[in-house]
């Protein structure tokens, strides 16, 4: 019978089962509730799972209501909200219950194909020992055959010339006889004395010649016994198995490892029986030493099909595989070693330095793995209006590097998460980020901070302090840190769109605010070169002056109430950067530039006070009309 009509024949019986309780339970709810019923009508089965792989249906114990609630005379009610949950729970059961019948099924499948493929590789194994010991039989019989002809031949050969001297010796007897009757018979006495003493002459000497009367060949056949110990050791080899050949490992498969696991699958190219085999293996480390004592321990399983899961493995690493077959006759020599990855640990995302705007979000991470990965992919998701993940969006594969650009819907709120990928398979998902596309969105790079500057914990206030820093503080031989003018840029804005932030300062605090190109000199003033357009507070005995510079040069204007709150309007399309009072709704100034590549924020500090950033806000409309 099929194992699957078996296994469904079970679940057949199953079904029946739990549709005759369900019609009990019908039944009895629909029956009047004062009605009592005996012990033998009840029909409900408790399942238990036993652990022999069976299912066994036991029926419920005397002391247990019936469900028609009428049991020892008792009016207890079975209570339907208790039936539902033990069904559910017993449903439960049968469904998990199930589900490793199915898998036992596969395996056995499995077994079943493989105890087919053995048989069939034994088959043929008998019947190509058969056909030799037929044709070695067959070589000995024709070998046989032709030695019998030959010593026939000769014996026969033998015989022949024997008989013709036995004929050869009577003629010559005849002739002497018939002479001899001659001589007497003649009455002539003279020719009787003269023929008569040859005759006699001949008659001695024939009678002194000796005739070998025996058989010149024995009539015996020579019959040695043949050498069949040949066949004796084909016939014993039948039940003797030969030793495997050496298997082949196949090459890793994709998606084919875990973070701490891999799946590894091997062939065996020949009709060897092979009874288990052995898979050894052992971490790649590139700084191991040529000492083998400090090697890295080799570790061995043992199975029986061609294939295995090695587990408790290191994240990311490089393993060195081979494998061995044996039987009862020996092993097998070992494979040729080859290499898998497991899965990479999760990336880390370094949130402090991602940025967005309205149209896109730039997501950096680190790696987080000792060894090199294949590419990384970067998952998204949608927030809704409850705050709860609506699903994975989008996903962008096969990104090369530790950042990646993603375009985005403006005003919405995104969950992004990276999983680095190598051959092994996809990483787990790294923490989960919120990325909001209402406005622009960037930190203070602190790597850029003047050595007086120091920046909150949140990353958006900047404050300059009173205290004078030695000068070996001072002496700084870092390229990417303003050395003269107390700055600190922001992070790139790498989309070209519209950005939009502000600045929150105090009127005693003189400070500079704008924007700068990545080359911008870090010994010099922002505003005092082509590569930077700031907004500049002075104070003055009289009154607080204003400036907007570019390479060093101002327009002359004037601004009457003095600004608390800034903001900055940047437009790569159109080429300009504008600043706001934003209290007033009032324009400042706009610079008309064009951007040939992307720009910094940029923020400065010409006396002790403080500043503070104000970005992810939606920029007003009038900051781009």
């Amino acid at each position: 019978m099929d194992l699957y009509e078996i296994r469904g024949g079970r679940l057949d019986v199953i079904a029946e089962e739990a549709e005759h309780q369900e019609l009990s339970r019908e039944s009895t709810t629909m029956a009047d509730g004062g009605a009592r019923a005996t012990r033998g009508v009840s029909t409900f089965q408790r399942f238990s799972v036993d652990t022999n792989e069976s299912l066994i249906f036991e029926p419920w114990g005397d002391s247990l209501p019936s469900p028609t609630g009428a049991q020892d005379g008792h009016d207890d009610v079975f209570k339907e909200g208790e039936t539902e949950s033990e069904i559910v729970t017993t449903r439960n059961r049968l469904q998990g219950k199930v589900a490793e019948m199915e898998n036992f099924a596969s395996h056995l499948e499995e077994i079943f194909l493989t105890v087919e493929e053995n048989f069939g590789r034994q088959e043929q194994h008998l019947e190509q020992h058969y056909n030799d010991v037929l044709q070695t039989l067959s070589q000995r019989y024709d070998d046989r055959a032709a030695g019998l002809e030959e010593e026939k031949k000769g014996k026969m050969e033998a015989l022949y010339k024997q008989l013709l001297a036995c004929g050869q010796a009577m003629d010559a007897s005849k002739e002497l006889i018939e002479t001899a009757q001659e001589v007497y018979r003649s009455q002539d006495k003279r020719l009787l004395l003269k023929a008569v003493m040859p005759t006699i002459k001949r008659i001695e000497e024939f009678a002194t010649e000796q005739v070998d009367l025996t058989l010149s060949t024995s009539l015996e056949f020579d019959t040695p016994l043949a050498d069949l110990s040949d066949v004796k050791t084909m016939m014993d080899s039948i039940n003797v198995v030969p030793a495997p050949s050496a298997p082949v490992i196949n090459p890793q498969m994709p998606n084919s490892a875990t973070q701490t696991s891999l799946r590894v699958c091997w062939s065996l190219f020949s009709d060897d029986t092979v009874e288990y085999y052995e898979l050894y293996y052992r971490p790649v480390l590139e700084d191991t030493p040529a000492d083998s004592t400090c090697a890295p321990h080799v570790s061995k399983v043992k199975v029986k099909e061609t294939h295995c899961a090695v587990t408790d493995l290191l994240p990311n690493a490089q393993y060195e595989l081979w494998v061995t077959a044996t039987n009862t006759t020996g092993i097998s020599p070992a494979s040729e070693k080859t290499l898998y990855m497991t899965v990479p640990s999760p990336p880390v995302i370094k949130q402090r330095e991602c940025t967005s705007c309205p149209e896109a979000a730039l997501i950096r991470w680190e790696s987080g793995n000792t060894n090199p990965v294949d590419s990384y992919t970067v998952e998204l998701s949608e927030m809704g209006t409850d705050g709860a993940e609506s699903g994975i969006a989008e996903s962008v594969v096969a990104v090369p590097t530790c950042q990646c650009l993603i375009q985005l819907q403006t005003g919405r709120r995104y969950l992004i998460s990276v999983r680095a990928v190598n051959i092994g398979g996809p990483s787990d998902r790294s923490d989960v980020i919120t990325v909001s596309t209402t406005g622009t969105f960037f930190y203070l790079l602190e790597d850029t901070a003047h050595p007086c500057l120091s920046i909150s914990e949140d990353g958006f206030t900047v404050f300059y302090g009173d205290e004078e820093l030695p000068i070996s503080a001072m002496a700084l031989d870092d390229n990417n840190t303003f050395t003269r003018c107390v700055a600190v840029l922001g992070d790139l804005i790498p989309v070209r769109g519209r950005h939009y932030w502000e600045v929150e300062v105090d009127d005693g605090t003189e400070f500079r605010i704008g924007v700068a190109s990545e080359d911008t000199e870090r010994n010099s003033y922002l505003g005092a070169n082509n590569t930077s357009w700031c907004m500049r507070h002075i104070l003055t005995p009289s009154r607080h002056k204003y400036e907007f510079l570019h390479n060093g040069w101002s327009p002359d204007l004037r601004i009457t109430v003095n600004p608390v709150r800034v903001g900055v309007a940047l437009d790569y399309e159109r080429g300009t950067l504008s600043f706001f009072n934003v209290d007033l709704e009032q324009h400042l100034h706009t610079f008309q530039c064009h951007f040939r590549n992307y720009v910094h924020p940029c923020f400065g500090l010409d006396n002790p006070g403080a500043l503070t950033v104000h970005n992810r806000i939606e920029a007003p409309e009038y900051s781009f009309i």
